[in-house]
This record gives C-alpha cells, sequence and structure tokens, in this order.
C-alpha cells in the first residue's frame, strides 16, 4: 500500500498550486480523468506502472497521450513518474479529493437504499441531515436489492440502518443472545 503521508503532502502540494491558479476543479477532474484511464485499461496502468520502461520515454508518449490535461496536472503525473512515484497516483487524487471537499467544509455521504430514489426523498433526507449536521454533503447514492426495504446512511464512520434488513439481523441477534 502507498505512504499516505507522503500522498497527502504531493496532493497537499498540487491542492495549494491548483488553488493558486483558480483551477482545483479543473485539475481536480483532470487528475481523476488520468486514473480513470489507468483503471480503464490494463496495458495502460502496466505500461504507466513498469519500472523497466524508460523514464525519459515514459514521460514523453505520457505527456503526448495526455496533453491536453490542465498543466498542473499534467506536471504533477509526469513528476511522479521522473521520482519513481507511479503506484502512488491513485492515493494520491484520493487525498485531493479529501483537501477538496474539506476546503469546500462538506462531507461524504452515502445513502443506499433497496430501490432507486426519487430527486426528492432524497434531497429530503440529505436537507435533514444537513440541518441536523450544519454541514454540506458530496452524496453518493447505490441501490441493494438485499435490504428489502428502507435506507442505510453512512457518513464518515457513522451508520445509520433503518432498513428491514438491519432490523431483521438485529431481531435475530437479540433471539440467539436469549
Amino acid at each position: 500500500m502507498p505512504n499516505e503521508t507522503l500522498a497527502r503532502r504531493y496532493a497537499t502540494a498540487v491542492f495549494q498550486l491548483a488553488q493558486e491558479a483558480g483551477s482545483v476543479s479543473g485539475v481536480q477532474h483532470d487528475l481523476r480523468t488520468f486514473v480513470d484511464s489507468l483503471a480503464a485499461d490494463d496495458d495502460v496502468r502496466k505500461f504507466f506502472r513498469s519500472p523497466v520502461v524508460d523514464r525519459k520515454e515514459k514521460e514523453t508518449i505520457v505527456s503526448q497521450a495526455f496533453s491536453k490535461l490542465h498543466p498542473i496536472a499534467l506536471h504533477t503525473i509526469l513528476l511522479l513518474i521522473r521520482k519513481r512515484r507511479e503506484n502512488m497516483v491513485e492515493e494520491i487524487v484520493a487525498q485531493f479529493d479529501i483537501l477538496e471537499r474539506t476546503a469546500r467544509g462538506a462531507q461524504p455521504l452515502q445513502v443506499t437504499s433497496a430501490r432507486e430514489l426519487s430527486k426528492t426523498e432524497l434531497d429530503a433526507i440529505v436537507a435533514r441531515l444537513a440541518a441536523a449536521f450544519r454541514t454540506k454533503f458530496d452524496v453518493t447514492q447505490s441501490v441493494d436489492p438485499s435490504l428489502i426495504g428502507g435506507v442505510r446512511i453512512t457518513m464518515g464512520d457513522k451508520r445509520a440502518d433503518g432498513t428491514i434488513a438491519g432490523r431483521l439481523d438485529d431481531l435475530a441477534r437479540l433471539l440467539s443472545t436469549n
């Protein structure tokens, strides 16, 4: 696993450069685009991570292939190649996302339900949580039919399980202890 502290240092430096340039969202988008392209193609990922490929050749190919990326994002990737830190790019982007979310004052919020919630239902849940916790949220919604019904909300390290499956599990635990 890549060194999280070192990744945070890189991400902090890149985030500060992006803030000074007034293009945090553009840099973030382009860094994610790069990471997504690594995840989408095994050959690209193997090439990027290969310690055998000459550094100069790798820099040239990456700079040509990703020339449309924001200059800060592209130079970050090229720096990682020069410093032999290609394996840290995903963790650096994850740390960058955390810094960006913190700068906006937002928290991650995962809403899982048995069926797709309508925009109105989801907005109502988020509005109540935002009022209760006095914060903004970056909402991710997912569907898990095994929940049967209800909603499971995960906010950071807190979880509220209001699903039928969760209540059945609680009932089963209660009955097994008696």
